[in-house]
Order: C-alpha cells, then structure tokens, then sequence
C-alpha cells in the first residue's frame, strides 16, 4: 500500500500549495491515468494527484484503460507492474507503440530487478515498490509531466 497516512496527504498538500506558489498550479488541465487492480491503490493515488491539482483518472485493468479512448488525453500514466490479463510491463509496451513519448511510472509490490532494468531501459520514467512516498511519486509526476 502507498504510504498515505495523514501526515503524508497533508505533506503532498503542502507540496501543492507550494507548487501554487510558485505558479506551477493549478494542474487540472494535466489527466494522469492510474491502472491498478486493487481498488485502494486506485483510490489513495487519485487523492494524491488531485490534491496536487491533476486531474485523476483510473482503471482496474490495462485493458479497460486502452479501450476507454483516455490514452489519446492523459499526460503520464501510472500503472501496476502485476495485473491481471496485460501486465504494467506489456501495457507500457503498447503505449510506446501509441504514444511514443507518454510517460509511464510504474509501480509494484513484488520488487524484481529483472523487471526494473527492462522497465527503465524501456523508457519508464520510475519504478516504484510499495509502500512509497505520495510526495515522492508526485515529483516524478512532475518531472515527467513538465513539458505537457
């Protein structure tokens, strides 16, 4: 599970007021999409990125996320590495095909450091194993996102 107790949602608020400050806010025009089979991650990531002013969409499946037609109108897409059906890996496989240039940051429970190396040297911007930081997460999505 992602680190979100309260004191992390209100860090990440903090880290947003501080993004508004400096006039890196409101992000609500960037969507970034979260595909997670497990219904409280999809939920504690969407909190996360909205309270950081994006606009949060999520899916239980990659399949269900590449036929919804969001693939052509999100920003950075954070995915699941195990799923069910289309694993994180092939679904961030086909998104290069796709969109060449979308990132990707891919998460898990179950670290593997096969899975890493091909990840990363596949073009995805993180990897991260959970439990991690929202904050943290937040400033990759940032950096991945910079330039939308």
């Amino acid at each position: 599970m992602i680190n979100l107790q309260s004191s992390s949602v209100h860090a990440d608020a903090d880290h947003a007021t501080a993004w508004r400050k400096l006039g890196l806010m409101p992000r609500s025009t960037l969507v970034v999409a979260t595909v997670d089979d497990d219904r409280r991650v999809r939920e504690s990531l969407q909190n996360v990125l909205e309270s950081a002013g994006y606009e949060a969409v999520t899916f239980d499946s990659a399949e269900t996320f590449l036929s919804s037609g969001a693939l052509s109108r999100v920003s950075c897409v954070i995915a699941d590495v195990r799923l069910p059906g289309m694993d994180g890996t092939e679904l961030q496989q086909q998104i290069r095909r796709e969109q060449r240039q979308l990132p990707v940051i891919l998460i898990t429970a179950h670290d593997d450091d096969e899975v890493r190396t091909r990840a990363l040297r596949n073009g995805a911007v993180a990897f991260l194993v959970k439990p991690f930081d929202g904050g943290d997460l937040l400033d990759y999505v940032e950096r991945a996102t910079s330039d939308a």
